[in-house]
């Protein structure tokens, strides 16, 4: 088991190495294509279409044809898409790239959360997510890199980013045969119930579309600033766009050290702790970014990444828990389908909005945004306690009529 660990702490960077290079190279994309800036919206939709539309069947998939095979056929897909974009004359090719690339990494996305819920303790989840911020921070310093040299170089960049995720892929297909070893119990077949709910089924357990309420809030915050923030800093702080990204990259490399840190904390504390504490350190970050500090107020960027870091890993470790491991795999894609549903549409709006008003509405809607999160997410935890107190109490009536 822990060299699979390994291998999935290997694989969740690949997951963050693409996750944020559209966004840092953005700024000279759109030049080059002699497009509008708001055509990024246009990424933001295909990427979560894909993304989401897959994780509702990855669960089908990964029952299947299991863990292992999935995550290294999924791997190659990511490579193919980076390099379609790689090659792209115009913005229609490389949205064909996205597509590709949304499909494998939203199944992986799916396979490895479900598989780590299930099988590791929450600090696992957060340091495993803490490498998917390895990799999103290694990004855009890569193409930072390209954007200071000369004119649509940011090619190479995504060149880059796919050789690196084929090597990733190559340390995959040498564990196969090690992941044949493991008996995926609790994952896809023996926990598979009997008599599987659909979609509608899966919405009607209690607490599980606030949950994904709550997921899916997260995620727009996320791929907000991972879309626009570069645009952000370049015309509100009228920053140059390889500075810009490397700014970004600051960010992500908070949302790396909160999950390190979070994945200590997280063996004292519960998932809700966890999430509360995510969100009351990302408020006190967007309010910094929103002061007119100059760099200090940048510095806000890597506090809104620290707060960010336990968010997520901790409301997807929570699934098995708060509705059960039999349907762990469905709602888990469920989850990941649906938030990036809600993510890339609330940030498709503000990309439209932004582009066509000022992007100095940026902190606002951030701070609207985390204020919904924690009101949602509050409700949750109700109704999962109030579901828990239900079960228990029928199960005490049980034995006393016994």
């Amino acid at each position: 088991m822990l060299f699979i660990l390994v291998v999935i702490y290997i694989v969740f960077i690949s997951l963050g190495l693409p996750d944020s290079l559209f966004g840092a190279a953005w700024p000279v994309v759109h030049k080059d294509f002699a497009i509008q800036e708001s055509f990024a919206s246009l990424y933001g939709i295909i990427t979560g279409v894909c993304v989401g539309g897959v994780s509702f069947i990855a669960g089908k998939v990964i029952r299947k044809f299991g863990t292992p095979l999935v995550t290294f056929v999924s791997t190659l897909l990511t490579v193919l898409g980076l390099l379609i974009m790689s090659i792209s004359p115009n913005i229609v090719v490389m949205m064909l790239g996205a597509v590709v690339l949304g499909y494998g990494a939203g199944v992986i996305d799916t396979a490895l959360n479900n598989f780590v819920s299930l099988h590791y303790k929450a600090q696992h989840m957060n340091w495993l997510h803490a490498f998917w911020g390895v990799g999103v921070t290694i990004s855009p310093l890569i193409m930072s890199f390209f954007l200071a040299g000369e004119a649509g170089s940011w090619r190479n960049g995504y060149r880059v980013i796919a050789l690196l995720q084929l090597s990733i892929a190559v340390v995959i297909a040498f564990s196969l045969k090690k992941w044949r070893t493991i008996k995926e119990t609790e994952t896809e077949e023996e926990t598979a119930p009997e008599n599987k709910k659909g979609l509608f089924d899966l919405l009607k357990i209690k607490g599980v579309l606030t949950s994904l309420l709550s997921q899916g809030l997260y995620c727009s915050m996320e791929f907000l600033i991972g879309t626009w923030g570069a645009s952000f800093l370049v015309h509100v702080h009228t920053l140059q766009p390889d500075e810009a990204a490397k700014w970004i990259s600051l960010y992500f490399c908070g949302i790396t050290i909160g999950r390190i840190i979070s994945g200590f904390i997280s063996m004292k504390a519960n998932d809700n702790t966890m999430i509360r504490l995510g969100i009351a350190t990302s408020f006190v970050g967007i309010v910094l970014l929103a002061l007119p500090l100059g760099n200090i107020s940048l510095a806000g960027l890597l506090l809104i990444g620290v707060g960010f870091g336990p968010i997520f890993p901790s409301i997807l470790h929570s699934v098995p828990d708060r509705f059960g491991k039999e349907y762990s795999a469905d709602i888990t894609g469920f989850h990941m389908g649906g938030a990036y549903g809600i993510g890339f549409g609330i940030q498709l709006v503000f990309g439209f909005v932004a582009t066509a008003t000022t992007f100095k509405i940026t902190t606002f809607v951030l701070l609207a945004l985390v204020a919904c999160l924690f009101i949602i997410n509050e409700i949750t935890i109700s109704i999962v306690k109030k579901k828990a107190s239900t079960i228990d109490d029928t199960m005490f009536n049980q034995s006393i009529n016994q």
